[in-house]
Protein backbone atom coordinates (compact mmCIF):
# COMPACT_ATOMS: atom_id res chain seq x y z
CA UNK A 1 0.00 0.00 0.00
CA UNK A 2 1.28 3.44 -0.93
CA UNK A 3 1.16 5.85 1.99
CA UNK A 4 -0.84 8.94 1.02
CA UNK A 5 -0.82 11.88 3.43
CA UNK A 6 -2.39 15.31 3.09
CA UNK A 7 -2.29 18.82 4.46
CA UNK A 8 -5.55 20.74 4.11
CA UNK A 9 -5.23 24.36 5.29
CA UNK A 10 -7.99 26.96 5.23
CA UNK A 11 -6.08 29.97 3.84
CA UNK A 12 -7.12 32.98 5.88
CA UNK A 13 -3.60 34.33 6.45
CA UNK A 14 -0.01 33.19 6.79
CA UNK A 15 0.24 29.66 8.17
CA UNK A 16 0.34 29.33 11.97
CA UNK A 17 3.38 27.41 13.20
CA UNK A 18 1.07 24.91 14.90
CA UNK A 19 -0.55 24.07 11.56
CA UNK A 20 2.87 23.95 9.93
CA UNK A 21 4.04 21.38 12.47
CA UNK A 22 1.07 19.16 11.53
CA UNK A 23 1.93 19.66 7.86
CA UNK A 24 5.57 18.84 8.54
CA UNK A 25 4.75 15.62 10.40
CA UNK A 26 2.43 14.59 7.56
CA UNK A 27 5.11 15.45 4.96
CA UNK A 28 7.82 13.58 6.87
CA UNK A 29 5.62 10.48 7.20
CA UNK A 30 4.92 10.48 3.47
CA UNK A 31 8.60 10.97 2.61
CA UNK A 32 9.75 8.37 5.17
CA UNK A 33 7.48 5.80 3.53
CA UNK A 34 8.26 6.84 -0.08
CA UNK A 35 4.63 7.89 -0.27
CA UNK A 36 2.62 10.79 -1.64
CA UNK A 37 2.04 14.16 0.00
CA UNK A 38 -1.13 15.98 -1.08
CA UNK A 39 -1.88 19.67 -0.64
CA UNK A 40 -5.62 20.30 -0.49
CA UNK A 41 -7.09 23.74 0.14
CA UNK A 42 -10.22 24.13 2.24
CA UNK A 43 -11.47 27.39 0.77
CA UNK A 44 -15.24 27.02 0.88
CA UNK A 45 -15.68 29.90 3.37
CA UNK A 46 -15.61 32.85 0.97
CA UNK A 47 -15.86 35.34 3.86
CA UNK A 48 -12.43 34.29 5.18
CA UNK A 49 -10.49 33.12 2.16
CA UNK A 50 -8.80 35.44 -0.32
CA UNK A 51 -6.69 34.70 -3.36
CA UNK A 52 -3.82 36.51 -1.65
CA UNK A 53 -4.09 34.21 1.36
CA UNK A 54 -4.21 31.17 -0.93
CA UNK A 55 -1.00 32.29 -2.67
CA UNK A 56 0.50 32.96 0.75
CA UNK A 57 -0.05 29.35 1.81
CA UNK A 58 1.76 28.08 -1.29
CA UNK A 59 4.59 30.55 -0.71
CA UNK A 60 4.94 29.59 2.97
CA UNK A 61 5.17 25.88 2.16
CA UNK A 62 7.64 26.41 -0.67
CA UNK A 63 9.82 28.63 1.53
CA UNK A 64 9.87 25.87 4.16
CA UNK A 65 10.79 23.29 1.53
CA UNK A 66 7.59 21.25 2.01
CA UNK A 67 6.89 20.27 -1.58
CA UNK A 68 3.72 18.45 -2.60
CA UNK A 69 3.19 15.66 -5.13
CA UNK A 70 -0.46 16.46 -5.81
CA UNK A 71 -2.28 19.75 -5.37
CA UNK A 72 -2.57 23.31 -6.67
CA UNK A 73 -0.14 24.24 -9.46
CA UNK A 74 1.07 20.62 -9.51
CA UNK A 75 -2.09 18.76 -10.48
CA UNK A 76 -2.72 15.07 -9.99
CA UNK A 77 -5.25 12.35 -10.70
CA UNK A 78 -7.70 13.35 -7.95
CA UNK A 79 -8.17 17.05 -8.60
CA UNK A 80 -9.35 19.67 -8.38
CA UNK A 81 -7.52 20.28 -5.10
CA UNK A 82 -9.44 23.35 -3.96
CA UNK A 83 -12.71 22.58 -2.21
CA UNK A 84 -14.33 25.61 -3.83
CA UNK A 85 -13.97 23.77 -7.16
CA UNK A 86 -15.44 20.46 -5.90
CA UNK A 87 -19.04 21.50 -5.15
CA UNK A 88 -20.59 19.09 -7.66
CA UNK A 89 -18.71 16.14 -6.13
CA UNK A 90 -20.09 17.00 -2.69
CA UNK A 91 -23.64 17.32 -3.99
CA UNK A 92 -23.38 13.89 -5.61
CA UNK A 93 -22.15 12.29 -2.40
CA UNK A 94 -24.93 13.92 -0.36
CA UNK A 95 -27.48 12.38 -2.73
CA UNK A 96 -25.74 9.03 -2.43
CA UNK A 97 -25.93 9.19 1.37
CA UNK A 98 -29.60 10.18 1.27
CA UNK A 99 -30.43 7.38 -1.13
CA UNK A 100 -28.61 4.85 1.03
CA UNK A 101 -30.46 5.88 4.19
CA UNK A 102 -27.26 7.16 5.82
CA UNK A 103 -28.52 10.74 5.82
CA UNK A 104 -31.84 12.57 6.08
CA UNK A 105 -33.30 16.01 5.68
CA UNK A 106 -33.79 18.05 8.83
CA UNK A 107 -36.44 20.80 8.72
CA UNK A 108 -35.91 22.17 12.23
CA UNK A 109 -35.61 25.94 12.39
CA UNK A 110 -32.80 27.61 14.31
CA UNK A 111 -35.33 28.82 16.88
CA UNK A 112 -36.67 25.30 17.41
CA UNK A 113 -33.17 23.88 17.78
CA UNK A 114 -32.25 26.53 20.34
CA UNK A 115 -35.48 25.98 22.28
CA UNK A 116 -34.90 22.22 22.52
CA UNK A 117 -31.26 22.78 23.42
CA UNK A 118 -32.21 25.02 26.34
CA UNK A 119 -34.84 22.53 27.50
CA UNK A 120 -32.29 19.71 27.43
CA UNK A 121 -29.80 21.73 29.44
CA UNK A 122 -32.52 22.58 31.96
CA UNK A 123 -33.07 18.84 32.42
CA UNK A 124 -29.33 18.39 32.99
CA UNK A 125 -28.79 16.69 29.65
CA UNK A 126 -25.89 17.32 27.30
CA UNK A 127 -26.76 19.68 24.43
CA UNK A 128 -26.85 18.27 20.92
CA UNK A 129 -29.26 17.39 18.15
CA UNK A 130 -32.11 15.26 19.53
CA UNK A 131 -32.97 13.38 16.34
CA UNK A 132 -36.31 15.15 15.85
CA UNK A 133 -36.30 14.66 12.07
CA UNK A 134 -34.56 11.28 12.04
CA UNK A 135 -37.68 9.28 11.23
CA UNK A 136 -40.24 11.76 9.92
CA UNK A 137 -43.39 10.37 8.33
CA UNK A 138 -43.94 11.32 4.70
CA UNK A 139 -46.96 13.38 5.76
CA UNK A 140 -44.84 15.45 8.14
CA UNK A 141 -42.21 16.02 5.45
CA UNK A 142 -44.96 17.13 3.06
CA UNK A 143 -46.34 19.47 5.70
CA UNK A 144 -42.97 21.05 6.41
CA UNK A 145 -42.30 21.58 2.72
CA UNK A 146 -45.76 23.06 2.24
CA UNK A 147 -44.87 25.60 4.93
CA UNK A 148 -41.88 26.57 2.80
CA UNK A 149 -39.35 25.25 5.28
CA UNK A 150 -35.86 24.72 3.97
CA UNK A 151 -33.76 21.81 5.18
CA UNK A 152 -30.23 20.83 6.03
CA UNK A 153 -28.95 17.32 5.46
CA UNK A 154 -27.84 15.40 8.55
CA UNK A 155 -25.75 12.25 8.81
CA UNK A 156 -27.31 9.37 10.73
CA UNK A 157 -24.64 8.45 13.32
CA UNK A 158 -24.82 4.80 14.44
CA UNK A 159 -26.22 4.37 17.97
CA UNK A 160 -23.15 2.43 19.06
CA UNK A 161 -19.87 3.10 20.82
CA UNK A 162 -17.42 4.90 18.55
CA UNK A 163 -13.73 3.96 18.67
CA UNK A 164 -10.71 5.54 17.00
CA UNK A 165 -7.32 3.83 17.26
CA UNK A 166 -5.16 6.93 16.97
CA UNK A 167 -1.42 6.64 16.32
CA UNK A 168 -0.69 9.42 18.81
CA UNK A 169 -3.59 9.37 21.27
CA UNK A 170 -4.04 5.60 21.38
CA UNK A 171 -7.52 4.12 21.59
CA UNK A 172 -10.17 6.81 22.04
CA UNK A 173 -13.80 5.91 22.79
CA UNK A 174 -17.12 7.76 22.69
CA UNK A 175 -20.15 6.29 24.43
CA UNK A 176 -23.27 5.34 22.42
CA UNK A 177 -25.26 8.47 21.61
CA UNK A 178 -22.45 10.83 22.65
CA UNK A 179 -21.79 11.85 19.04
CA UNK A 180 -25.12 13.13 17.69
CA UNK A 181 -26.35 13.32 14.11
CA UNK A 182 -24.51 16.18 12.44
CA UNK A 183 -25.06 18.47 9.47
CA UNK A 184 -23.50 17.48 6.15
CA UNK A 185 -24.96 20.19 3.91
CA UNK A 186 -26.36 23.61 4.77
CA UNK A 187 -29.78 24.89 3.71
CA UNK A 188 -28.27 26.33 0.54
CA UNK A 189 -26.75 22.95 -0.31
CA UNK A 190 -23.16 23.96 0.45
CA UNK A 191 -21.06 21.32 2.23
CA UNK A 192 -19.84 21.63 5.80
CA UNK A 193 -16.34 20.67 6.90
CA UNK A 194 -17.31 17.18 8.09
CA UNK A 195 -18.67 16.22 4.68
CA UNK A 196 -16.03 17.82 2.48
CA UNK A 197 -13.13 16.38 4.47
CA UNK A 198 -14.54 12.87 4.42
CA UNK A 199 -15.38 12.96 0.71
CA UNK A 200 -11.97 14.37 -0.19
CA UNK A 201 -10.06 11.85 1.94
CA UNK A 202 -12.08 9.05 0.31
CA UNK A 203 -11.75 10.18 -3.30
CA UNK A 204 -8.08 11.13 -2.93
CA UNK A 205 -7.19 7.77 -1.39
CA UNK A 206 -5.73 9.29 1.78
CA UNK A 207 -4.28 6.58 4.03
CA UNK A 208 -3.02 8.71 6.94
CA UNK A 209 -4.44 11.92 8.39
CA UNK A 210 -2.08 13.91 10.61
CA UNK A 211 -3.74 16.96 12.18
CA UNK A 212 -4.28 18.83 15.44
CA UNK A 213 -6.06 17.14 18.31
CA UNK A 214 -8.68 19.89 18.34
CA UNK A 215 -10.21 17.83 15.50
CA UNK A 216 -10.10 14.51 17.35
CA UNK A 217 -13.90 14.34 17.77
CA UNK A 218 -14.26 14.77 14.00
CA UNK A 219 -12.40 11.50 13.35
CA UNK A 220 -15.26 9.05 14.10
CA UNK A 221 -17.66 11.27 12.18
CA UNK A 222 -15.34 11.42 9.17
CA UNK A 223 -14.78 7.68 9.39
CA UNK A 224 -18.49 6.82 9.46
CA UNK A 225 -19.19 9.01 6.41
CA UNK A 226 -16.37 7.34 4.49
CA UNK A 227 -17.69 3.88 5.42
CA UNK A 228 -21.22 4.87 4.40
CA UNK A 229 -19.82 5.80 1.00
CA UNK A 230 -18.18 2.39 0.67
CA UNK A 231 -14.65 3.35 1.62
CA UNK A 232 -12.07 2.48 4.27
CA UNK A 233 -11.24 5.30 6.72
CA UNK A 234 -7.65 6.48 6.92
CA UNK A 235 -5.42 5.96 9.93
CA UNK A 236 -5.57 9.01 12.19
CA UNK A 237 -2.76 10.71 14.11
CA UNK A 238 -3.94 13.68 16.15
CA UNK A 239 -1.01 15.73 17.42
CA UNK A 240 -1.35 17.90 20.54
CA UNK A 241 -1.52 21.66 20.38
CA UNK A 242 1.51 23.93 20.42
CA UNK A 243 1.48 26.05 23.57
CA UNK A 244 3.05 29.33 24.57
CA UNK A 245 5.44 29.73 27.54
CA UNK A 246 2.38 30.20 29.79
CA UNK A 247 1.09 26.77 28.72
CA UNK A 248 -1.88 28.32 26.92
CA UNK A 249 -2.47 27.69 23.18
CA UNK A 250 0.08 29.61 21.13
CA UNK A 251 -1.48 32.80 19.79
CA UNK A 252 -0.63 36.36 18.82
CA UNK A 253 -0.46 37.38 22.47
CA UNK A 254 2.76 35.34 22.66
CA UNK A 255 4.37 37.28 19.79
CA UNK A 256 5.21 35.82 16.40
CA UNK A 257 3.15 32.76 15.48
CA UNK A 258 3.05 32.71 11.67
CA UNK A 259 5.54 31.53 9.09
CA UNK A 260 5.56 34.98 7.49
CA UNK A 261 6.45 36.73 10.75
CA UNK A 262 9.38 34.42 11.45
CA UNK A 263 10.52 34.83 7.86
CA UNK A 264 10.39 38.62 8.17
CA UNK A 265 12.32 38.44 11.45
CA UNK A 266 15.19 36.74 9.67
CA UNK A 267 14.81 33.11 10.69
CA UNK A 268 16.03 30.49 8.24
CA UNK A 269 13.53 27.95 6.90
CA UNK A 270 15.95 25.14 7.75
CA UNK A 271 16.03 26.25 11.39
CA UNK A 272 12.26 26.64 11.67
CA UNK A 273 11.62 23.20 10.13
CA UNK A 274 14.25 21.58 12.39
CA UNK A 275 12.77 23.24 15.47
CA UNK A 276 9.15 22.35 14.65
CA UNK A 277 10.11 18.74 13.93
CA UNK A 278 11.51 18.38 17.45
CA UNK A 279 8.46 20.05 19.01
CA UNK A 280 6.77 16.92 20.28
CA UNK A 281 8.83 14.37 18.34
CA UNK A 282 12.22 12.83 19.07
CA UNK A 283 14.50 10.87 16.75
CA UNK A 284 15.31 8.61 19.70
CA UNK A 285 18.59 10.25 20.67
CA UNK A 286 19.81 13.65 21.88
CA UNK A 287 20.44 15.24 18.48
CA UNK A 288 19.16 18.80 18.19
CA UNK A 289 20.42 19.76 14.74
CA UNK A 290 18.93 17.53 12.07
CA UNK A 291 19.07 17.82 8.30
CA UNK A 292 15.91 17.16 6.34
CA UNK A 293 17.41 13.86 5.23
CA UNK A 294 18.03 12.93 8.89
CA UNK A 295 14.45 13.80 9.78
CA UNK A 296 12.98 11.76 6.94
CA UNK A 297 15.06 8.71 7.84
CA UNK A 298 14.25 8.85 11.55
CA UNK A 299 10.64 10.05 11.56
CA UNK A 300 8.02 7.79 13.09
CA UNK A 301 4.52 8.87 14.12
CA UNK A 302 4.77 6.39 17.00
CA UNK A 303 7.43 8.65 18.54
CA UNK A 304 5.20 11.75 18.55
CA UNK A 305 4.30 12.69 22.11
CA UNK A 306 0.65 12.86 23.11
CA UNK A 307 1.46 15.76 25.47
CA UNK A 308 1.34 19.42 24.35
CA UNK A 309 4.68 21.06 23.55
CA UNK A 310 5.63 24.63 24.47
CA UNK A 311 7.07 26.89 21.77
CA UNK A 312 10.41 28.33 22.95
CA UNK A 313 11.52 31.28 20.82
CA UNK A 314 14.90 31.40 22.57
CA UNK A 315 15.60 27.80 21.59
CA UNK A 316 14.56 28.53 18.00
CA UNK A 317 16.86 31.57 17.96
CA UNK A 318 19.77 29.48 19.25
CA UNK A 319 19.13 26.91 16.55
CA UNK A 320 18.86 29.65 13.93
CA UNK A 321 22.33 30.87 14.85
CA UNK A 322 23.67 27.34 14.48
CA UNK A 323 22.27 27.19 10.96
CA UNK A 324 23.60 30.66 10.11
CA UNK A 325 27.08 29.53 11.18
CA UNK A 326 26.81 26.45 8.97
CA UNK A 327 26.01 28.38 5.77
CA UNK A 328 28.65 29.03 3.14
CA UNK A 329 29.64 32.70 3.00
CA UNK A 330 28.15 33.22 -0.46
CA UNK A 331 24.86 31.67 0.61
CA UNK A 332 24.63 33.67 3.83
CA UNK A 333 25.47 36.91 2.01
CA UNK A 334 22.74 36.27 -0.55
CA UNK A 335 20.19 35.73 2.23
CA UNK A 336 21.20 38.98 3.97
CA UNK A 337 20.74 41.13 0.86
CA UNK A 338 16.93 41.30 1.21
CA UNK A 339 17.10 42.62 4.78
CA UNK A 340 19.80 45.19 4.00
CA UNK A 341 17.94 46.49 0.94
CA UNK A 342 14.66 46.62 2.90
CA UNK A 343 16.44 48.82 5.44
CA UNK A 344 17.61 51.15 2.68
CA UNK A 345 21.20 49.93 2.71
CA UNK A 346 22.83 49.48 -0.69
CA UNK A 347 25.31 46.60 -0.76
CA UNK A 348 28.52 45.77 -2.56
CA UNK A 349 28.32 42.00 -3.11
CA UNK A 350 32.05 41.33 -2.75
CA UNK A 351 32.35 43.33 0.48
CA UNK A 352 29.21 41.71 1.86
CA UNK A 353 30.55 38.26 1.13
CA UNK A 354 33.90 39.08 2.77
CA UNK A 355 32.06 40.32 5.87
CA UNK A 356 30.23 37.06 6.47
CA UNK A 357 33.01 35.30 8.43
CA UNK A 358 33.08 38.31 10.77
CA UNK A 359 29.38 38.23 11.69
CA UNK A 360 28.04 34.70 11.31
CA UNK A 361 28.92 33.59 14.84
CA UNK A 362 27.23 36.56 16.50
CA UNK A 363 24.28 36.96 14.11
CA UNK A 364 21.21 35.26 15.61
CA UNK A 365 18.82 36.29 12.83
CA UNK A 366 19.33 37.73 9.37
CA UNK A 367 17.76 41.03 10.39
CA UNK A 368 20.76 41.65 12.64
CA UNK A 369 22.91 41.98 9.52
CA UNK A 370 21.53 45.50 9.11
CA UNK A 371 22.95 46.93 12.33
CA UNK A 372 26.10 44.83 12.17
CA UNK A 373 27.01 45.77 8.60
CA UNK A 374 25.33 49.08 7.81
CA UNK A 375 28.60 50.96 8.45
CA UNK A 376 30.28 49.16 5.54
CA UNK A 377 27.82 50.46 2.97
CA UNK A 378 26.68 53.84 4.28
CA UNK A 379 28.69 56.85 5.40
CA UNK A 380 25.65 58.27 7.17
CA UNK A 381 26.77 56.96 10.54
CA UNK A 382 25.10 58.60 13.50
CA UNK A 383 26.33 57.13 16.80
CA UNK A 384 23.71 55.29 18.83
CA UNK A 385 23.21 56.22 22.48
CA UNK A 386 25.90 53.93 23.87
CA UNK A 387 28.38 54.85 21.12
CA UNK A 388 27.75 58.54 21.83
CA UNK A 389 28.55 57.98 25.50
CA UNK A 390 31.79 56.21 24.61
CA UNK A 391 32.88 59.06 22.33
CA UNK A 392 32.18 61.64 25.06
CA UNK A 393 34.41 59.76 27.49
CA UNK A 394 37.28 59.20 25.03
CA UNK A 395 40.64 60.70 26.21
CA UNK A 396 41.27 64.15 24.75
CA UNK A 397 43.05 64.00 21.42
CA UNK A 398 42.96 60.19 21.34
CA UNK A 399 40.81 59.84 18.21
CA UNK A 400 42.85 62.49 16.37
CA UNK A 401 46.07 60.66 17.25
CA UNK A 402 44.55 57.30 16.25
CA UNK A 403 43.39 58.71 12.90
CA UNK A 404 46.90 60.02 12.19
CA UNK A 405 48.52 56.70 13.11
CA UNK A 406 46.17 54.69 10.92
CA UNK A 407 46.55 57.17 8.06
CA UNK A 408 50.31 56.68 8.24
CA UNK A 409 50.02 52.89 8.29
CA UNK A 410 52.29 51.42 5.59
CA UNK A 411 49.77 48.68 4.72
CA UNK A 412 46.05 48.14 5.14
CA UNK A 413 45.47 44.59 6.30
CA UNK A 414 44.20 43.01 9.48
CA UNK A 415 47.64 42.29 10.94
CA UNK A 416 49.00 45.80 10.34
CA UNK A 417 45.82 47.45 11.63
CA UNK A 418 45.90 45.30 14.79
CA UNK A 419 49.53 46.21 15.45
CA UNK A 420 48.77 49.92 14.98
CA UNK A 421 45.76 49.81 17.30
CA UNK A 422 47.72 47.93 19.97
CA UNK A 423 50.52 50.48 19.72
CA UNK A 424 48.01 53.29 20.26
CA UNK A 425 46.58 51.50 23.31
CA UNK A 426 50.01 51.02 24.85
CA UNK A 427 50.93 54.65 24.24
CA UNK A 428 47.72 55.84 25.94
CA UNK A 429 48.09 53.42 28.83
CA UNK A 430 44.79 51.72 28.01
CA UNK A 431 43.82 48.08 27.70
CA UNK A 432 42.59 46.89 24.33
CA UNK A 433 38.89 47.12 25.23
CA UNK A 434 39.03 50.73 26.40
CA UNK A 435 41.38 51.76 23.60
CA UNK A 436 39.34 50.19 20.80
CA UNK A 437 35.86 51.24 21.97
CA UNK A 438 36.11 54.90 20.88
CA UNK A 439 37.46 53.87 17.47
CA UNK A 440 34.63 51.37 17.01
CA UNK A 441 32.06 53.99 18.01
CA UNK A 442 33.54 56.57 15.63
CA UNK A 443 33.78 54.24 12.65
CA UNK A 444 30.61 52.12 13.00
CA UNK A 445 28.33 54.40 15.04
CA UNK A 446 27.72 51.51 17.41
CA UNK A 447 29.16 49.99 20.55
CA UNK A 448 28.83 46.57 18.91
CA UNK A 449 30.36 45.54 15.59
CA UNK A 450 32.22 42.73 13.90
CA UNK A 451 35.88 42.37 15.03
CA UNK A 452 37.42 45.84 14.75
CA UNK A 453 40.63 45.28 12.73
CA UNK A 454 38.77 43.15 10.16
CA UNK A 455 35.99 45.75 9.98
CA UNK A 456 38.46 48.55 9.29
CA UNK A 457 40.23 46.45 6.68
CA UNK A 458 36.95 45.96 4.82
CA UNK A 459 35.92 49.58 5.19
CA UNK A 460 39.17 50.90 3.72
CA UNK A 461 41.73 53.37 5.00
CA UNK A 462 40.22 56.51 3.49
CA UNK A 463 36.73 56.02 4.93
CA UNK A 464 38.06 54.83 8.29
CA UNK A 465 40.33 57.86 8.78
CA UNK A 466 37.67 60.29 7.55
CA UNK A 467 35.11 58.99 10.09
CA UNK A 468 37.59 59.14 12.95
CA UNK A 469 38.60 62.71 12.14
CA UNK A 470 34.93 63.70 11.87
CA UNK A 471 34.27 62.22 15.31
CA UNK A 472 37.39 63.87 16.74
CA UNK A 473 36.43 67.25 15.32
Amino acid sequence: MTVRCRFAPAPSGSLHVGNVRSALFSWLWARHNDGVFILRVEDTDASRVTEEAFRGVLDDLRWLGLDWDEGPEVGGPHGPYRQSERAQLYREKVQELLAGGHAYRCYCTEAELEQRKQAAMARGEAPGYDGHCRALADTQITSYEAEGRSSVVRFRMPDTEQVVDDLVKGEVRWAPGELRDFVLARRDGSPVFLLAVAVDDLLMGVTHVVRGDDLLASAPRNARVIEALGGTPPVYAHVPQVLGPDRRPLSKRHGSTSVRSFRELGYLPEALVNYLALLGWSPGDDREVLSVRDMIEAFDLARVSSNPAAFDTEKLTWLNNRYIQSLADDDLAARCVHFLVEAGVGVEPEVLRDAMPLVKERMKTLTESVELLRFLFSDDIAPNEKAGGILEKAPAGYLKEAAAALDASPAWDTETITATLDGLAAGAGLNRTKAWQPIRAAVTGSNVSPPLPESLALLGKERTVARMRAAAG
